[in-house]
């Protein structure tokens, strides 16, 4: 579908990124292969894309991507598994290939894949992925998926209005979010890119910039919370 203009930006167009060469492969210490096996997709499909820490991986990431699953009519959801935000504190993190594990134990879903990808291409940051990505599967029809408290600190992602020009976005509502993420800087900048919720169907086939907040989800979980939770026992 058509009818909404691409967003204009100060920065290089995303056509021009989509031409640049890919993250190198890491060279780290520890690093088993440097060999990128993508999870399943094909010219066509829509699949969410949703990143993360996932430390830990809960209930909440599964019902987000449940949601999106449904609502959007999306094929498949990939969740991103990054080696570390560079927005936080990645101090004591669990090592990535736990958290591999553990979202994939959690997940066991048909249509949801887990990937590590982001520490094979070395990408820090989103754009990078998605800069990659598009160009790698250049007929999927990929979604960006979020938390209503991602949008909140959007602005602060490196390149946030070019992540915006480069796929749709779908925000799915946490709980005390919804307020606050929607009259925040980033979702204010987006704001005539929204669609109203009934056309989230549609928005995979819409050209971004544009994007949705899901409502539905309510779940008081959080991966802070847990760390925290888990931080407190290990002491006791």
């Amino acid at each position: 579908m058509r009818g909404f203009k691409p967003w204009k930006v100060d920065a290089p167009s995303p056509s021009s990124s989509l031409r640049s060469q890919p993250p190198s492969p890491p060279r780290g210490e520890g690093q088993k292969s440097c060999r990128l096996v993508l999870p399943p997709h094909a010219p066509g499909l829509r699949i969410g894309l949703f990143g993360g820490t996932f430390d830990p991986p809960h209930q909440a990431h599964l019902g987000a991507s449940l949601l999106a699953l449904k609502r959007l009519q999306l094929d498949r959801v990939w969740w991103l598994v990054t080696p570390g935000n560079p927005l936080k504190d990645t101090r004591g993190l669990a090592p990535l290939e736990k958290r591999l594990a553990a979202a994939k134990h959690l997940t066991r879903h048909p249509r949801i894949d887990v990937t590590g990808l982001e520490a094979v291409i070395n990408s820090r940051y989103t754009f990078q992925t998605l800069t990659f990505l598009l160009r790698r599967c250049p007929r999927v029809r990929f979604v960006w998926i979020m938390g209503a408290d991602n949008l909140r600190s959007f602005y602060r992602w490196q390149k946030w209005r070019e992540i915006a020009a480069l796929i749709p976005l779908a925000v799915v509502d946490r709980m005390g979010s919804s307020l606050y993420a929607t009259g925040g800087r980033a979702a204010q900048a987006l704001e005539k890119y929204r669609i109203p919720e009934a056309w989230a169907p549609q928005l995979a086939d819409l050209d971004p910039p544009v994007w949705v907040y899901l409502h539905g989800l309510k779940s008081p979980l959080s991966s802070t919370a847990l760390r925290a939770a888990r931080a407190g026992t290990a002491k006791g």
